[in-house]
């Protein structure tokens, strides 16, 4: 009879504090634009504020993030001027979107801010493989990177709607953009293909 236990995963080294950046100012959303156009893909996630009374309409996103290689951008509503360049980024026929479970980001961004999102890629669709159910964040990095993603309710249900974010929020936040990313990379790069333009839009979620 084996005796063997199975150990857990090493932890997954996120995102460094260094490489986040805050949007706040026009200087601030000019310097995201370039970065983020100039870019083939970028990881892409939002964060709203939680509800939790019964029939309680969200407000959200009260947060946008969006990540290259090696930076990720955070965009607050309501406290940027960056909503144009925001846009821009998010609209860009060039740009290819990456993230997990997108449906809801997506339309809540057409109904808040009349951003309609292009060039999306659903990965939660995209690398299950012919599997029935959806692949989550922390699914693929164990399956791509050997690696556990450690992801706090405790930080993923706190107000993401307040003007001064916390450390632990930022990272949280940045690193859900930015492991999207390198999930995407890793999958292409293992021979992942990418459906075409018409097949990457999320569904709509039903009224």
């Amino acid at each position: 009879m084996s005796t063997d236990i199975e150990q857990p995963l090493p932890p997954y080294e996120g995102i460094k504090l260094a490489d986040v950046r805050l949007v706040h100012s026009a200087e601030d959303a000019a310097a995201a634009l370039a970065a983020l156009l100039a870019a083939d893909a970028i990881g892409f996630d939002t964060e709203s504020k939680p509800t939790f009374l019964k029939g309680e309409t969200s407000t959200g996103p009260h947060l946008i993030q969006l990540a290259t290689d090696d930076t990720a951008y955070l965009f607050q509503i309501g406290a940027t001027p960056a909503l144009a360049a925001l846009k821009a980024i998010l609209e860009s026929g060039t740009t290819l979107k990456v993230g997990f479970g997108l449906s809801d980001d997506v339309k809540r961004l057409q109904s808040k801010l009349g951003i309609t999102v292009a060039q999306v890629l659903d990965l939660s669709v995209a690398l299950r493989g012919g599997q029935r159910n959806d692949l989550g964040a922390k699914s693929a990095v164990a399956k791509f990177f050997g690696l556990r993603l450690q992801k706090s309710k405790k930080i993923s249900t706190t107000n993401w709607s307040t003007t001064r974010l916390s450390e632990r929020q930022i990272l949280y936040a940045a690193d859900d953009a930015h492991v999207a990313l390198r999930v995407y990379r890793r999958w292409i790069a293992d021979g992942g293909k990418v459906a075409p333009a018409k097949a990457r839009r999320p569904a709509p979620l039903a009224q």
